[in-house]
């Protein structure tokens, strides 16, 4: 058991569509920093469990709470304002922007700067200066000034990452970060991820199992709209209703 504190919970989350139970009461502990992979079959719940946990759904009961403060009721922007923030399975960009463009709007967002346009970024020295600075952390400065929508695919997620993670989370939430990378690419954008910790939680969703027990500090096996089992990523190789569940042994 982790000796940091829990940064993000889910007590008895619920959520039925008509007759069909997507979560059926599930239960979820994550702690400050931990780098925690959330696995399982299709049809498990896991993008469900993160549009919930983010905001974007709603459960029918349950809480979710972050830092133990209770949000099971606030809006998708309230839980990013509090340090709760993620990606999509799809990248989301601004297509016509460059990365540094992008990312100094996220900064100012962040950072309160009221209106934030192209025409105004130009002055915010201190957000443009962070922005190149964390371009460059993640191998991006080179494409600083380029059209976001000339960048290769895997360097347009890793832009993505980076949005995210501009500001500044507590809890950074990545829907299958790996999603139509190589297994290189994939690589690589994990290893940059795995760098973030320093206070910052991150869990992800992902069926590359090379990248779920390479990179994961814990991991969250779903089946059934439940927590079948979490541990060790070693502790799940070998539980026996993980390997007849999903992994397929």
């Amino acid at each position: 058991m982790s000796a940091e504190p829990i940064v993000l919970q889910t007590r008895g989350l619920t959520l039925s569509f008509g007759g069909l139970h997507v979560l059926s009461g599930l239960d979820f502990t994550m702690h400050r920093g931990e780098r925690h992979a959330v696995i399982g079959p299709n049809g498990a719940g896991k993008s469900t469990f993160v549009a919930l946990v983010s905001g974007l759904l709603r459960p029918n009961a349950g809480q979710v709470l972050l830092e133990g403060r209770d949000v099971t009721r606030a809006t998708a922007n309230e839980r990013v304002a509090a340090g709760l923030v993620r990606t999509f399975q799809i990248n989301t960009l601004f297509a016509t922007l460059s990365p540094l463009q992008s990312v100094v709007l996220a900064l100012c967002q962040r950072d309160g700067v009221a209106r934030p346009s192209l025409r105004a970024i130009v002055h915010c020295r201190p957000q443009i200066e962070e922005g190149a600075a964390l371009l460059e952390r993640f191998g991006l400065l080179d494409d600083a000034h380029l059209p976001t929508q000339t960048l290769p695919y895997g360097r347009q997620r890793v832009l993505e990452v980076v949005l995210a993670y501009a500001l500044r989370p507590r809890v950074l939430l990545l829907d299958e970060p790996a999603a139509g990378l190589t297994t290189a690419q994939g690589h690589a954008l994990f290893e940059q991820v795995a760098t973030l910790t320093e206070g910052t939680a991150v869990l992800f969703i992902e069926h590359d199992m090379n990248l779920v027990f390479g990179y994961a500090q814990r991991v969250s096996v779903f089946a059934g709209g439940s927590v079948l089992a979490s541990g060790t990523p070693d502790e799940m190789r070998s539980h026996e209703g993980v390997q007849k569940a999903y992994l397929g042994h």
